[in-house]
């Protein structure tokens, strides 16, 4: 299991857009779980849709994308502070299921596929209360900064 504080060596992003709380479980080269709370704090509820407060799907795949990067980074013993960082070079076969809302805790679910000179993919999915909310495969690309 991996804390807020430990995810912050593995991520650059910070407050408001860091969207991974904990890690429940990693298996380097292979799966990673996550957790994003999803709070009424939340910066993005106060323009996407006051009335009917709905997380971004855009954000929801940039959780599982940050939870693939743990995994890679993870995977190959390496932090931004070593000098690398992974970038969100593309998605595809995005899906949303159901909508997000305050209150949820959206479990972020990934799957290592493969990596060729330093482009990843990986299959992610994410859920509330067991059910699918987002599924994509998502590709980064490991560089250095």
């Amino acid at each position: 299991m991996m804390e807020i504080k430990e995810i912050q060596k593995y991520l650059p992003h910070r407050y408001p857009f860091l969207l991974v709380d904990r890690v429940l479980e990693l298996n380097e080269g292979d799966s990673i779980v996550a957790v994003k709370n999803v709070s009424i704090n939340e910066p993005f509820f106060e323009g996407h849709f006051p009335q009917k407060a709905v997380m971004p799907g855009v954000l929801i795949v940039e959780a599982m994308a940050q939870a693939a990067g743990i995994l890679g980074f993870k995977t190959e013993n390496k932090t931004p502070e070593d000098g690398s960082i992974y970038l969100f070079v593309g998605a595809d076969n995005v899906r949303f299921k159901r909508q997000v809302v305050p209150g949820d805790q959206l479990i972020l679910k990934v799957k290592y596929v493969t990596d060729r000179r330093g482009i990843w993919k990986f299959d992610c999915e994410s859920y509330v209360d067991n059910e699918l909310a987002a599924s994509a495969s998502i590709i980064c690309a490991d560089k250095e900064l």
